[in-house]
Parts: structure tokens; sequence; C-alpha cells
């Protein structure tokens, strides 16, 4: 028999492609969101610094 041709992928792989892809920027984006918030709390509970003289 012949070897299975290479088909276009379908509407449906592209779909999961996207919608993959659209997750991981999401994730990544609310990553940096949450070490944004947690970095200004730090900066926050410290006193500010008085400058010397």
């Amino acid at each position: 028999m012949y070897p299975a041709a290479m088909t276009a992928p379908s509407k449906n792989d592209d779909r999961a492609e996207r919608l993959a892809a659209a997750l991981r920027e999401n994730l990544k984006r609310r990553k940096a969101q949450a070490r944004a918030k947690q970095d200004g709390a730090k900066t926050e509970a410290q006193p500010p610094k008085s400058p010397r003289k």
C-alpha cells in the first residue's frame, strides 16, 4: 500500500493551536501581574528611606 498522504491541518487543529497559544499568553500575563502585585506589596511594607545628608 501507499503511505498516507500528508494533508493540511484541519480547522479543529488550527483552532486548538490558537487556543493553546492564547492560554499560554494569558498565563504569562497573569503571572507577570501577580509578580508585579507581589513586588508592590513588598515595597509598600517597607518604610521609605530618608535621604542622608
